[in-house]
């Protein structure tokens, strides 16, 4: 049941390149018929009318969610009252997802499960770990005789590393990847990750923290919050091109899909990493289609609309043309 004019309220910050400042405005949802609102919080003006916009839903909207209104790119930064955050923010929990080497080919499924399960993708990487970063991961282990182990199979080829979003995120995706030690066969734990797609012991496929401050410690490990680096990118930048999922792609949910297909055709996926393009950017990312095509603009807003899933793709087999299987840019 929805009150006639039921609202929720948010802070958002949108950078003004023109002014190169950030621009701060009070955007106001109406459920009841999708409509928003926005103020000019500095200027103590409406910015724009209330106006129905049906590609935001309640759904998109919490702190630190991007959303991307008359393709101005706003980032939410905090609940506008406490009627809002009460009602939205309470159970939106972060936590670290993380495929190990031996999950690395089954990436398509593993995706696709995350995303069936109603949790959000907002940051992903292909990482290679050096002996310290993995050590770091690790410390809590140190004193267990497969510590060594341990260290050498997650250095042993690529992870991917991603947070997720969502009510409840790190029991649900804890859930989801099951017990660290799959032969434990008891009846609830037979559908999860470390079960289908692990091997055995240490090979086991995923991991999930065991609590919200682990999930944060062990987020800041692999995305850290002080803009450092975090570990290096398994890209090889050799006999390789570059795919990515478009915005539209992912937000309905088809990035599983589209890696599976790109595996089953025989193209390694070398590196990967999310990212929220700005349109600066985007257009010169596209600079060579700008004046060529009469689509460009529509290409470049299509590109900086929200999170993309940007590939390296690698080809052993000469004959094969990854821009074949892509297909025409019209379908």
């Amino acid at each position: 049941f929805q009150s006639q004019d039921e609202r929720f309220a948010f802070i958002a910050e949108w950078y003004d390149p023109s002014a190169s400042l950030f621009r701060r405005y009070e955007l106001l949802y109406y459920p009841k018929d999708s409509s928003i609102e926005m103020y000019d919080v500095k200027n103590r003006r409406t910015f724009l009318r209330r106006t129905k916009y049906e590609s935001l839903h309640v759904e998109d909207l919490y702190v630190g969610s991007k959303v991307t209104v008359f393709s101005r790119h706003l980032t939410i930064v905090d609940y506008g009252n406490l009627y809002t955050s009460r009602k939205l923010g309470s159970r939106k929990e972060r936590t670290l997802a993380l495929i190990k080497p031996d999950g690395m080919r089954k990436i398509g499924e593993l995706l696709d499960i995350i995303i069936n399960s109603g949790l959000t993708i907002t940051k992903a990487k292909m990482m290679l770990l050096s002996r310290k970063e993995a050590a770091d991961f690790y410390a809590d282990h140190r004193a267990k005789p497969f510590y060594h182990d341990l260290l050498q199979f997650i250095m042993s080829g690529p992870i991917l590393a991603m947070e997720l979003l969502g009510d409840d995120a790190v029991s649900k995706w804890r859930a989801i990847v099951g017990p660290a030690n799959p032969t434990t066969t008891e009846s609830d734990t037979l559908d999860s990750i470390s079960e289908s797609f692990g091997h055995c012991g240490l090979r086991d496929a995923a991991h999930g923290p065991d609590s919200v401050a682990s999930a944060a410690k062990e987020l800041e490990l692999f995305f850290p919050s002080s803009g450092g680096r975090g570990p290096v990118s398994s890209a090889k930048f050799t006999n390789c091109t570059c795919c990515i999922i478009k915005p539209h792609a992912v937000n309905e949910g088809l990035a599983g899909k589209i890696v599976k297909a790109i595996l089953k055709e025989g193209f390694e996926i070398s590196a990967l990493q999310m990212f929220n393009l700005e349109r600066p950017n985007v257009e010169e990312f596209y600079e060579i289609y700008k004046g060529v095509v009469p689509e460009y603009m529509e290409m470049v807003s299509e590109l900086c609309s929200g999170p993309c899933i940007v590939m390296e793709i690698r080809q052993f087999d000469p004959s094969k043309v990854f821009r074949d299987f892509c297909g025409p840019s019209d379908p």
